[in-house]
């Protein structure tokens, strides 16, 4: 099968409390080395007519400018803790200047929970100016935005179901810590993988650095890079180059060509 060209932007690649964590003074958080600067983790995703998101963190807006983002044709969302879904209200932006609701797609779950946060967006009445949001279900069926073919992968955040996407040759699996066979099927194949690797201990709902590293070497990729990284895995310039070949620590603003 053959794939469109993709451009994969980080736009955010901490945990949910960000990089440097509020009130923090330890060594990463004081870090000057921008590697160490971390918004939540999401990902921009884009071919040559189609270009979307996965998340929409708190930290959206400045994502969207940082990253100088014109056109934005949908939202995917992996789940709905508010680390990835609290800065949806921004995309009224892009309703403006391109005349149309935004596509966001998600699964049942979630949805309930974007009605449920953002009610005035789907009210019967709605105050001049909110968010335009066309809501698309998914589930694990492969489903395809523009150009770019999508395949949902369910992996386990503790007892969450959340959604891992594959993009041709490109998978990014965020918030998990457990993978059911059947799933890391849809993953074999792909050439880079991008999965959560939040600190070096051992944590109850995310895939600690080892772990990750040895999903990536069960999967057989190419190449794999870490993220939803928290302040506890330490600075990039220290861990980084501990890792095995092939295996890199993200950080915000790293473009990949895949």
């Amino acid at each position: 099968m053959s794939y469109p060209a993709l451009k994969i932007t980080f736009l955010g690649t901490g945990t949910s409390s960000g990089v440097p964590m509020i009130a923090c003074g330890c060594e990463v958080c004081s870090s000057k080395d921008g590697k160490d600067k971390r918004f939540r983790s999401s990902i921009l995703v884009e071919s040559a007519t189609t270009t979307l998101v996965v998340d929409t963190t708190p930290d959206f807006r400045s994502q969207m400018l940082r990253a100088n983002v014109k056109k934005l044709d949908a939202v995917l969302f992996t789940h709905p803790h508010k680390d990835h879904l609290a800065g949806l209200d921004d995309v009224r932006a892009f309703n403006f200047f391109l005349q149309k609701p935004m596509d966001v797609y998600a699964n049942e779950m979630t949805q309930q929970v974007v009605i449920r946060e953002f009610p005035y967006a789907f009210a019967d009445l709605r105050y001049p100016g909110v968010p335009e949001i066309h809501l698309n279900m998914i589930d694990k069926e492969p489903f395809k935005v523009g150009d770019i073919p999508i395949v949902p992968i369910q992996v386990w955040h503790l007892n969450m179901q959340v959604l891992a996407f594959r993009f041709g040759k490109f998978t990014y699996i965020t918030d998990a810590n457990r993978i059911e066979e059947s799933e890391k099927e849809k993953i074999r194949g792909s050439e880079v993988i991008v999965i959560n690797a939040l600190r070096r201990e051992k944590h109850v709902s995310h895939f600690s650095l080892s772990e990750a590293g040895e999903l990536a070497r069960d999967l057989g990729v190419r190449e794999a890079w870490f993220t939803h990284i928290s302040h506890q895995l330490g600075k990039h310039a220290d861990t980084d180059p501990t890792l095995p070949p092939g295996m890199h620590l993200a950080y915000d603003g790293l473009v990949l060509e895949v």
